[in-house]
C-alpha cells in the first residue's frame, strides 16, 4: 500500500472513530431548538416592541382576572406543567397572559400587614386605597369588627364595579370560590369583617360596643344580603354572578339540592337566591342556576340577569369538577357566558374574573391541583380574548391579569430540561450521554423540584424516601419546612399583565392600589 492510500485510510478511520465517539456523547437532555432559533426569536421579540404604540383611547370594557395566590412561581410552574401535557418540555410554553405586552410588579402588603390576606389586597385593587387585614372596602379607620351600619356606610371605600355602575355600563363577577368570600365581595360589599359572609356568621354583639349586632336594627348587614341590596345602580348593573357559596344564600330550613345533608346558612329566612330573581325582573328577565343543565340552558340572547352558584361552598377544583354529582360549568364556560350577557351592552361593563382555588390548593400544599387551576384561569382568558376578538371588542377593552398575594411555593433544585415539573428533581449528567438520576439530599433521599416554606406538607418524623413515590399524583402534598395546619401567603411582589386601552400605563414597581388608577383612567 503506498503512503498516499494510508494516510487517506487512517484518515477514514480517525473521522469514523471521532464520528462514533460524538454519536456517543449525544446528550441524554435535549431541547427542541437549533442554535439558530434562539437568536430568530430575540429579533422577532425585538421587532413586536417596535410595533407597540399607546393605546389612549377610552376603553368601553375593562376585564380584570384575579388569580388568587398565583405568584410568579406559581405562573413558571403552570407554565410548564402545561407545555408538558402538550408533550413539550414544558419551559418554552407561555400562558395565555405571558403575551400580553405590558407587565409590572405589584406590592401586596396591606395597611396593617407586610404579607396580606386577600380582604385587603382585593380591596386595594377594587378601590383604590390600602385597608386593613380582614376588611372589604372601607378605609383603615374602620375598627376592627365594626357592627354598627351607619359608621360602615361613613367608612366605605366604592369600587370599580360601582363606579362602572354609575356610568350605567353592565357589570358582571365570576370566580370559583364562593361569591361571598373576600376577592369577588370587596367589588359590591363593605364590611368590616370578611368572614360576615352569611347572618348566622355575624356576631351576638358588637365587640368594640357590646351592641347587639345579628338581626338587630342599625346592624351592618352580612356580604350574601349585600351583593342582593347593592343601590338601584349596581342592583341594575350586575347583570351576572357565576361562582360558589349557595348555602350562604338560602335558609336553614333548605336542604342544598346537590347535597341533602347540608343546610342552609341563613337565620333569617330569606331565600336569596330567590330575591335576586324577583328583585331583578323590573329590569330584564333574571335566572337562577344551581347546576349545569341549568347553566347551559340560560340563552345570554333571550336573558338578561343570571346568578349561579354551582356548590354550597368552592366550586370544585378543575381536577375534580368531572365528579361533581350535578355537574358544573368550568371557570372558560363561566367566563364565556359572562361576556355574551355584558357583551349586549352599547354602553359597555366591567367584569371580574377569579381564579379563587389556585390559592386553596396552595393552603392544601397540594401543587397539582394548584397548577392545574392556574391553567383553566388562563384558558378563561384564552377565551375572553378569542370572544371579544370576535366581536371587534377587543381594542376597546383593558383587560388586566394579576395576583392578589403570592404563596411560599418554591422551584428549587437543579432539574434538567423537560424533568416533569411536578416530580423529583434528575439534574443534567456530568457526562453526555451518561443517564439521567435522581439528585440526593444529604441523607441520600430524592425530592422534588416544587415545595413549600411552611404548611401541612411538613413530615414531623423528617423527610421520607420518595424514591417510590408517585409525587406527580393529583393528592400529592408537596414537602413543607415549617409544620402548618395550612400553608401561609407570602409577601413578594406579584406579576401584573396588561393589554388594551391605556394598558401602557401599568409599569414598573407599582403599589398594588394603583391599579384601580390604572382602570379607572381608562373607563373616565
Amino acid at each position: 500500500m503506498n503512503r498516499h492510500l494510508c494516510s487517506a485510510v487512517f484518515l477514514a478511520v480517525a473521522l469514523l472513530a471521532q464520528s462514533t465517539a460524538h454519536a456517543q456523547a449525544t446528550p441524554v437532555v435535549q431541547g427542541p431548538e437549533a442554535v439558530a432559533d434562539w437568536f430568530t426569536a430575540g429579533q422577532a421579540f425585538i421587532e413586536q416592541g417596535k410595533s407597540l404604540h399607546d393605546n389612549n383611547r377610552r376603553a368601553k370594557n375593562v376585564v380584570l382576572f384575579v388569580g388568587d395566590g398565583m405568584g410568579i412561581s406559581t405562573i413558571t410552574a403552570a407554565r410548564i406543567l402545561e407545555g408538558q401535557l402538550k408533550n413539550k418540555p414544558g419551559e418554552e410554553n407561555r400562558l395565555s397572559f405571558d403575551r400580553f405586552p405590558y407587565t409590572a410588579l405589584s406590592k401586596t402588603y396591606s395597611w396593617d400587614q407586610q404579607t396580606s390576606d386577600s380582604a385587603p389586597t382585593m380591596t386595594a385593587m377594587a378601590t383604590g386605597y390600602k385597608a386593613r387585614e380582614g376588611m372589604l372596602s372601607v378605609n383603615h379607620t374602620t375598627a376592627r369588627g365594626e357592627c354598627n351600619a351607619a359608621v360602615v356606610e361613613s367608612k366605605k371605600l366604592r369600587s370599580v364595579l360601582e363606579h362602572a355602575a354609575e356610568m350605567g355600563k353592565s357589570t358582571g363577577i365570576v370566580s370559583t370560590a364562593r361569591i361571598t368570600h373576600a376577592t369577588p365581595a370587596a367589588l359590591y360589599a363593605h364590611t368590616a369583617m370578611r368572614d360576615w359572609e352569611a347572618d348566622s356568621n355575624l356576631p351576638v354583639t358588637d365587640i368594640n360596643t357590646g351592641a347587639a349586632c345579628r338581626g338587630a336594627d342599625g346592624a351592618v348587614k352580612d356580604i350574601a344580603r349585600q351583593m342582593i341590596e347593592v343601590s338601584p345602580q349596581v342592583r341594575k348593573s350586575l347583570k351576572v354572578v357565576l361562582g360558589g357559596g349557595r348555602t350562604y344564600f338560602m335558609p336553614s330550613s333548605l336542604n342544598d339540592p346537590e347535597y341533602p345533608k347540608d343546610k342552609g346558612r341563613r337565620l333569617d329566612g330569606r331565600d336569596l337566591t330567590q330575591d335576586w330573581v324577583t328583585s331583578r325582573a323590573s329590569f330584564g328577565r333574571a335566572s337562577y342556576a344551581w347546576n349545569k343543565a341549568q347553566f347551559d340552558a340560560f340563552e345570554p340572547a333571550n336573558n338578561s340577569y343570571l346568578l349561579g352558584l354551582f356548590e354550597p361552598s368552592h366550586v370544585q377544583y378543575e381536577a375534580d369538577r368531572a365528579n361533581d354529582p350535578a355537574g358544573e360549568p368550568s371557570l372558560t364556560e363561566m367566563t364565556d357566558k359572562a361576556l355574551r350577557v355584558l357583551l349586549k351592552d352599547p354602553k359597555g361593563f366591567f367584569l371580574h374574573v377569579e381564579g379563587g382555588r389556585i390559592d386553596h390548593a396552595h393552603h392544601a400544599g397540594n401543587a397539582s391541583r394548584a397548577l392545574t387551576d392556574t391553567i383553566e384561569f388562563s384558558n378563561a382568558i384564552q377565551r375572553t380574548l378569542d370572544v371579544l376578538k370576535t366581536s371587534g371588542a377587543l381594542e376597546d377593552t383593558l383587560i388586566i391579569v394579576t395576583a392578589d398575594h403570592s404563596h411560599t411555593f418554591t422551584i428549587a433544585g437543579y432539574p434538567s430540561r423537560g424533568n416533569h415539573i411536578l416530580g423529583l428533581v434528575r439534574e443534567v449528567p456530568a457526562k453526555d450521554g451518561a443517564p439521567l438520576k435522581n439528585s440526593l439530599d444529604a441523607n441520600g433521599r430524592p425530592f422534588t423540584t416544587l415545595a413549600y416554606t411552611n404548611g401541612p406538607g411538613a413530615r414531623p418524623n423528617g423527610r421520607p424516601d420518595l424514591t417510590n413515590v408517585d409525587t406527580t399524583h393529583v393528592d400529592f402534598l408537596q414537602e413543607a419546612t415549617v409544620p402548618l395546619a395550612a400553608e401561609t401567603h407570602a409577601g413578594e411582589d406579584v406579576a401584573i399583565y396588561a393589554r388594551g386601552p391605556k394598558a401602557h400605563l401599568v409599569r414598573g414597581s407599582m403599589e398594588q392600589n394603583w391599579i384601580f388608577h390604572v382602570m379607572m383612567e381608562a373607563l373616565k
